[in-house]
């Protein structure tokens, strides 16, 4: 993959807030005015938990404050808090990378040392973490099972009990709510980076509480000294824009809410060959192909009568975006295709409407539409998708178990 080096983003970002993918939405009503993130808890509260202590720090442009202020500068910032290292999942410190993209960071003096954890090791090693006290995870989450920041979690908790350091997740809130649980539970011979833990796809826990359950139900080699400093204030049925918790951008291809309530099942079909809306400003919220009819598309899914949902048709043509989409599915072709509409987002059940789309697609198009089994193994976690039929025992199976971790009613 395309490997690129960053310098002027950590110049920028010692003197400003973070300069890319921010995108805050700041126009919210009837909200919640009194959630506060570990973040916040951490800088206003419980100081005393990384006083004096030599810091590793994982984070992207999501660690944000309620000043919007990243939380690399504050501790920084801070006399007796020493940030020695940080270390950056997958799409970089600033989410300036696209989908698999290689990123690397030259050193500057007046910065702490960055570290991608998506670039020659995935896991940090015992010389990374040399003199370090103290491990502070501090990373939005959304929800879904095949998003990278929660394997990074893991395989980050495991370095640091290998390196007997404790661990501090400073939690925050499941943006698409903590009720909902959807899909199968990952069988362990599916695992990989994309789907790392026996979970469901849409697992509803925030990501402290699946740091707890990682450690609670021993899915790593080894489990580390770990602490959580919890919300104030949140509630599972809390959609991020009920909250007075800006949305920020967690990734190049996740711009809003909308598409982050959308994308546990649309992101099934980057294991087909259909272009799933990326290399245009609405990923995963559209999907088409060249050779689709979008009339016939859109009449035959509009008559499944999904809860909470609605398509349109579309035609858009797929280009290379930078630091969002790199060659894109069917680039600079037309596609056609559907625009997902969601209509009641607490009744809209990601995951079920992505399986249906795809056996729609495979009904209506045998000879042009391909699922790559590989890929989609490690996505669904399961073997075989099209033999899937029983959506209630995973859910219910899981939604018991991971109650025993649950911080917040």
């Amino acid at each position: 993959m395309k490997s690129i080096i960053l310098i002027a983003f950590i110049i920028i970002g010692c003197s400003q807030n973070l300069p890319v993918q921010t995108e805050i939405l700041n126009s919210k009503k009837n909200y919640i005015k009194n959630i506060q993130s570990g973040l916040d808890v951490l800088l206003s509260e419980k100081m005393e938990l990384i006083k004096g202590k030599t810091i590793g720090l994982v984070t992207n442009n999501s660690g944000l404050d309620n000043k919007g202020i990243p939380n690399y500068k504050q501790l920084m910032n801070h006399k007796d808090v020493n940030l020695k290292v940080i270390f950056s999942p997958e799409h970089g410190l600033f989410g300036e990378a696209a989908d698999g993209e290689k990123v690397s960071y030259d050193q500057n003096k007046s910065f702490p040392k960055v570290i991608s954890l998506y670039g020659e090791n995935r896991k940090p090693t015992i010389e990374q973490l040399s003199g370090i006290d103290l491990i502070v995870y501090d990373i939005q989450d959304i929800g879904a099972r095949f998003y990278t920041y929660i394997s990074t979690l893991g395989l980050v908790m495991e370095a640091a009990a290998e390196a007997n350091i404790k661990v501090i997740v400073l939690d925050r809130p499941n943006p698409i709510s903590g009720i909902k649980v959807e899909g199968p539970i990952l069988e362990i011979q599916n695992q990989s980076f994309v789907g790392y833990y026996p979970i469901p796809i849409r697992y509803g826990l925030t990501i402290g509480e699946l740091a707890i359950m990682i450690n609670g139900e021993n899915w790593i080699d080894k489990t580390p000294n770990l602490e959580v400093v919890p919300l104030k204030n949140w509630e599972r049925s809390f959609w991020l824009d009920e909250t007075n918790i800006n949305w920020v951008k967690p990734s190049p291809n996740i711009p809003n809410l909308d598409i982050a309530t959308i994308y546990p099942g649309m992101c099934l079909l980057e294991a087909t060959n259909m272009n799933e809306g990326r290399g245009t400003n609405k990923p995963f919220k559209r999907f088409g192909a060249p050779w689709v009819n979008k009339k016939i598309l859109n009449e035959s899914l509009n008559a499944l009568d999904l809860p909470g949902v609605s398509f349109i048709p579309v035609s858009y043509i797929p280009s290379d975006i930078p630091g969002m989409a790199n060659n894109p599915k069917f680039k600079n072709k037309v596609c056609h295709g559907v625009e997902i509409v969601i209509d009641d987002r607490n009744n809209y059940n990601s995951v079920y409407t992505g399986f249906k789309v795809l056996m729609t697609l495979k009904k209506l198009y045998p000879n042009d539409f391909k699922i790559n089994s590989k890929r989609m193994k490690k996505l669904w976690g399961k073997d075989n998708i099209e033999e899937f039929k029983d959506w209630a025992t995973p859910s219910n199976h899981f939604s018991t178990i991971s109650k025993k971790y649950h911080l917040y009613e």
